[in-house]
């Protein structure tokens, strides 16, 4: 994909003389910035979970959770067959 940015002449300059106008430098800099975005949104949601006043479940109740579906899986493979 080839993309054209307009930039202010002194940032440009300035980027440039930085080595950060090239196709590797851009792609770095998005990739650091998708993921500094994933980040924010994942402690965000964890807030708004937090924010409910449920108390966080312990492994042995994520573990329950995962039997109980894992057996609820089974169930209804055994009765489609």
């Amino acid at each position: 994909m080839e993309l054209t940015i307009d930039l202010p002449d002194e940032l440009a300059s300035k980027a440039q003389a930085a080595g950060l106008l090239n196709s590797e430098a851009i792609e770095k800099l998005l990739r650091e910035q998708l993921r500094k975005q994933a980040g924010q949104e994942l402690r965000a949601m964890m807030d708004k979970l937090g924010a409910d006043g449920t108390p966080p479940m312990t492994e042995d109740e994520v573990q329950a959770e995962i039997d109980a579906y894992r057996a609820e899986r089974r169930a209804k493979r055994s009765t489609q067959t």
